[in-house]
């Protein structure tokens, strides 16, 4: 008779919570509903149960269908507030301190998701960010292969203060701050970005319609996650066997893996310089241990002061000659240096040995050759070349990771949000698809017209930030560049309308792909908003290619949006970043000189030219060209050779 009590209870008690009126999880305290457009509120409830929104001076009637769905529409509302948004049925809602203004997606990876904290001058930044009519929200990281309804729990809405603003996307927040000031009005970001993912996550799969590279992958697209996540956990056991040593069982002892003698002759050879996702570990989170094998004359041991690691993605313990020398937690982003006590290092044979711990996203050694050494009588001894890596199979994580299938992001950070009122999306995202540039092409458009289609508040704006200039892969003009050519993908999609792209080649670092410089990247974006979404008479395009004509040995290159005339970057004195060729396809180095609206551009070695290139590199930051409002040239080529990436297709890793 207890048991059968309990039991109805229960089912009381289920009923009642199922009862329950429900808002999605961005409807939050101090969130911006987007002014000038019909809003909509929705949830859930209690299959036909009678719902009554409230808000400013209006009142709603909904009813609930049959599966509990439910929504109103609201007449457009003027800039303003604070108000209180009431939803009443069985129970009450009530959401406090509503604004309304502009609202704007922020999107994409690491660069967007980047805060306000580890941004350029952030104290200073933090300290002034203060303004209450600005409003942030995270969306909480998920993935799905179903499209979910709302967004997981934990996600909440934050006042722009010295306080909050810290954790605010530092390129939203900046685009925020320049859009608020000018218009006056609040503004609202909704921020649903995830570091390391590519642009194919992020599209649905109904985007894909018609796409023969990926017609396979979503026929056979699983029902729901313990298919994907069993999927995956084949898959990354396929790819870990190859990078275990050629072992036929995992050493487990990895206690001995620091050791000296430790023989580490079947490990497999790897590059400190990338994230091992980008030598054939994809979406690995665990342990790896890297070794590396140094020879020492007996006055370089004795000399020998500290050792510089580069960066570490996220933590690491790190060894020399079995000997613990120094440990970072969770600091993905930070230059490892670790002083050696006197005396741990011999004549001849030294091993450097590092346990890398990745929680998530990319993972291992990275950066620039120059922040690989032991540091010897002062000088540099580089240990940049080839590395030693084995997986520690007993930490290996099989939990699905956003880039692991198509739509995963897009199912569980986009479609929760596509009933939500908003102006327009700004972008930033590339670098995870920079080896598949030329297929960018066509994916990255996609991506535009499905949310277009998804959300259905017609072709929104769209603004995208143009890949920074950064040593990926340190490829230049002569060798071909994967990062122009992705440059060249995202300039490409301009064809669609009421896009706009801001250029960042003055911006990047050489050994850090995340530049600190958010500051020039959200004004510009907001530049861009200004001019086309907001009608201000502001200047927001550098010099785009028009087109060429070959003359006596020379190339003339002809340009739009000069403004008040092309001009050379910060008061250099010469115009760099252009190269030419011949029919032959062999680029040289080219002289630049302005003319007017045009330039002048020619090799005394090439007597026929037919093509020039400019800014076509990974680090492209000496390129030069700009207009009178400083705004640098869109990085372009002349011809239409094949380029690094045309090959190269998506494939479920």
């Amino acid at each position: 008779m207890k048991k059968i009590v309990l039991l109805s209870l229960t089912i009381i008690v289920f009923y009642a919570m199922k009862a329950q009126i429900k808002l999605p999880g961005i409807f939050t305290d101090h969130m911006v509903l987007q002014r000038n457009v019909p809003i909509n509120i929705w949830g859930t409830a209690a299959a036909g149960e009678q719902i009554t929104v409230q808000f400013n001076k209006q009142q709603k009637a909904a009813k609930a269908d049959a599966q509990g769905n439910w929504k109103a529409i609201l007449a457009i509302e003027k800039a303003g507030g604070p108000y209180e948004l009431t939803v009443v049925g069985k129970n009450t809602i009530t959401i406090k301190d509503v604004l309304v203004g502009e609202v704007w997606v922020c999107s994409g990876q690491s660069n967007m998701e980047w805060i306000l904290a580890d941004a350029k001058n952030a104290a200073t930044e933090i300290a002034a960010a203060n303004y209450p009519q600005i409003r942030h929200i995270k969306i909480a990281r998920a993935v799905d292969v179903i499209p979910q309804n709302d967004i997981v729990s934990g996600s909440q809405w934050q006042v722009c203060t010295p306080q909050q603003a810290s954790s605010f996307s530092a390129v939203g927040y900046f685009f925020a701050r320049k859009i608020s000031q000018e218009l006056q009005v609040p503004v609202g970001l909704i921020n649903t970005s995830w570091s390391g993912t590519n642009v194919e996550t992020w599209i649905s799969k109904n985007g894909f319609a018609g796409n023969e590279d990926f017609k396979k992958i979503i026929e056979a697209y699983p029902t729901g996650m313990p298919a994907l996540i069993e999927q995956h956990k084949k898959r990354m056991e396929a790819v870990v066997n190859i990078f275990e040593g050629g072992e036929t069982n995992n050493d487990t002892n990895t206690a001995l893996w620091m050791k000296p003698e430790y023989d580490d002759s079947k490990w497999k050879a790897i590059s400190p310089l990338q994230l091992w996702e980008e030598q054939g570990l994809p979406n690995f989170d665990g342990n790896v241990w890297y070794r590396k094998t140094v020879e020492l004359t007996e006055t370089q041991a004795a000399s020998t002061t500290s050792l510089q690691a580069g960066m570490i993605d996220d933590s690491d313990s790190t060894y020399v000659n079995g000997i613990f020398v120094g440990a970072t937690i969770n600091k993905w982003n930070a230059k490892r240096k670790y002083t050696l006590p006197q005396g741990i290092l011999k004549k001849g044979k030294n091993v450097i040995a590092i346990k890398v711990m990745d929680n998530g996203g990319g993972g291992g050694l990275y950066g620039d050759a120059a922040d690989f050494s032991l540091q010897v009588n002062g000088s540099n001894f580089s240990i940049a070349d080839s590395w030693k890596v084995k997986v520690d199979k007993t930490s290996i994580q099989f939990s699905v990771q956003p880039n692991s299938l198509p739509s995963l992001l897009y199912n569980a950070m986009v479609h929760p949000i596509i009933q939500y009122g908003m102006r327009g999306v700004i972008w930033y995202q590339g670098e995870s698809n920079a080896d598949r540039a030329h297929q960018y092409q066509t994916t990255f458009p996609a991506l535009i017209k499905d949310w277009r289609s998804q959300f259905k508040q017609g072709d929104f704006p769209f603004y995208f930030v143009q890949l920074a200039s950064f040593n990926a892969n340190n490829e230049n003009g002569f060798t071909g560049s994967q990062w122009a050519e992705l440059r060249e993908a995202q300039a490409k999609t301009l064809y669609l309308p009421n896009t706009g792209m801001v250029v960042t080649t003055d911006i990047g670092t050489a050994n850090d792909i995340h530049p600190k410089n958010k500051q020039d990247v959200g004004l510009r974006l907001a530049l861009l908003a200004l001019k086309k979404t907001y009608s201000k008479n502001v200047f927001a395009f550098g010099p785009v290619y028009k087109n060429m004509e070959a003359k006596n040995a020379k190339v003339v290159l002809y340009f739009n949006e000069t403004a008040k005339g092309l001009s050379i970057r910060n008061d250099d004195k010469i115009l760099t970043g252009f190269m030419i060729a011949g029919a032959d396809k062999q680029f040289k180095e080219a002289t630049a000189i302005i003319k007017g609206n045009t330039i002048i551009v020619d090799n005394a070695t090439i007597a026929n030219p037919v093509a020039v290139r400019y800014a076509w590199v990974d680090n492209a930051a000496k390129a030069n060209l700009s207009n009178s409002e400083n705004l640098p040239a869109i990085p372009f080529r002349t011809d239409n050779w094949k380029g690094l990436t045309d090959d190269k297709k998506y494939k479920v890793e």
